[in-house]
C-alpha cells in the first residue's frame, strides 16, 4: 500500500531517488571508517581504534535512519553493495595503515556529502514540497559538517 502523506507519488519517487543515493553514500564512509578502524598502525592506534569506532557506530545509525526515511515515503531502500556502488560519488581509495591518508580519505567524503545534502536540502523543500524531508537532510548534514571537523582537527 502506497503512503498517503501529502506528497505526489512522483515528488515521492524524485525524494526516495536523492534519499537512495544518499543511502550508497553513507554505507560506502561507514565501510571506509569501518575498514580503517581495523588496519591503522601507528603510535597512537588505540586513540585512532577508538575514534574511528565511535563514527562508524553513529554512522551505522544514520544508515538505519536514511533507510527508514525511504521507507516511511512509501519506497524501498537500496539494500544491494553493487547497487551502492553505481549511486555514489564517493571513490574507495586504495587501503593505507596511514593515519594521514586515512582521515584526508575520509575528510573528503563527509564534504562532498555535506555539499551533495546541502543542494537536497532545497531541492526537497522547494521543488518537491517535502519539509520533512528537508529537515532530516539539515539534521544529517550537521552530523557531516561535525565529523568532518573532528577528521579535519587531525590533520596536519
Amino acid at each position: 500500500m502506497k503512503a498517503n502523506i501529502g506528497l505526489t507519488e512522483k515528488n515521492a519517487q524524485q525524494i526516495a531517488l536523492i534519499l537512495n543515493k544518499i543511502l550508497a553514500d553513507e554505507m560506502i564512509v561507514y565501510s571506509k571508517t569501518r575498514n580503517y578502524h581495523w588496519n591503522y598502525e601507528g603510535d597512537n592506534f588505540m586513540e585512532m581504534h577508538k575514534f574511528y569506532e565511535g563514527q562508524y557506530e553513529e554512522l551505522a545509525e544514520v544508515v538505519d535512519e536514511v533507510a527508514e526515511r525511504i521507507r516511511t515515503l512509501g519506497h524501498f531502500a537500496e539494500g544491494r553493495l553493487k547497487e551502492y556502488l553505481k549511486l555514489t560519488d564517493l571513490e574507495e581509495q586504495a587501503p593505507t595503515p596511514d593515519q594521514q591518508k586515512q582521515v584526508k580519505n575520509l575528510l573528503d567524503d563527509h564534504e562532498t556529502m555535506v555539499r551533495y545534502i546541502r543542494e537536497q536540502i532545497n531541492i526537497t523543500q522547494d521543488k518537491l514540497k517535502d519539509a520533512g524531508t528537508a529537515d532530516f537532510l539539515t539534521g544529517l548534514m550537521e552530523k557531516h559538517e561535525k565529523w568532518a571537523w573532528m577528521l579535519r582537527s587531525y590533520l596536519k
